[in-house]
């Protein structure tokens, strides 16, 4: 997997943060990108320009970090160029970056807060989508180039007091599904992967969301009963980033621990 070269959004933290490890490790070159900012509706402080620049300097000459918001579609463009700057070209987009916010009925939804989840959730994703698949489209052939989103278990089950991240995740699994029909022929695949309950800050945001304690409490809902870890997450997505998903187009791989069974 030498020379391949990956653009990461949401990469500052969590299940980001591990996607560019693990493709780091992997002989992968990366793009890691962060709004590094907090943002209006989101309720917990979001990760920092320190920590993405930590990301980057933990792989000296492998990843490149650049703060950029998903929300902006011309700050994607940029990222693409800059992976095409930097590293020559691109062969995968994981599309990570995501927000929660939540904790009452839909109807009470305060409209920044549904605002934020869409422009970062669905927004985000179509505007990596715009920017990352040309580039990819223009690798010579046989090309194998990849486009992944992090849906999530709220893609495929409801959730109590979350209807608006209810909404974004289907959303994000249908735009994958409608992508691979346009990339069809491509050799380009486009697939998603739906998490469960992972040890990360946006899950500590949910417990708080809901007056948990402990988000191991979550675990309860998941077959394995404990809560999954990132670099869990994080090997799937690099999977289907990899050589071996070639078959696998259009579809949601549930990373979820059994949540969804």
């Amino acid at each position: 997997m030498n020379g391949r070269v990956a653009l990461v959004t949401g990469a500052a933290r969590g299940i980001g943060a591990a996607v560019v490890d693990r493709l780091a490790a992997d002989g992968w070159r990366v793009v890691a990108v962060d709004v590094c900012e907090d943002l209006p509706g989101v309720s917990y402080p979001l990760a920092r320009r320190g920590e993405l620049a930590a990301l980057a300097q933990a792989w000296p000459g492998s990843v490149v970090d650049m703060a950029a918001d998903v929300r902006d579609p011309e700050a994607m463009a940029r990222a693409v160029e800059l992976a095409r700057r930097e590293f020559g070209g691109l062969d995968a987009a994981v599309a990570a970056a995501a927000v929660m916010a939540g904790g009452a009925p839909l109807w009470e939804t305060p409209r920044d807060e549904w605002d934020t989840l869409f422009d970062v959730g669905v927004r985000g994703v179509f505007h990596l989508a715009r920017a990352a698949v040309p580039e990819l489209l223009a690798r010579p052939q046989p090309r194998a180039g990849r486009f992944v989103a992090v849906a999530s278990v709220a893609a495929h089950r409801g959730l109590w007091h979350l209807a608006g991240y209810n909404a974004v995740k289907h959303a994000v699994v249908g735009l994958v599904r409608g992508l691979a029909c346009d990339l069809r022929g491509t050799r380009v695949t486009a697939t998603a992967v739906s998490p469960g309950s992972t040890r990360t800050r946006m899950l500590r945001a949910t417990a708080d969301l809901y007056g948990l304690v402990d988000p191991s409490d979550f675990a309860r809902q998941q077959l394995n009963e404990r809560l999954l870890e990132p670099e869990e997450v994080a090997a799937a997505v690099a999977w289907l980033c990899g050589p071996h998903s070639s078959a696998v187009t259009g579809t949601v791989v549930h990373a979820d621990g059994g949540f969804t069974v």
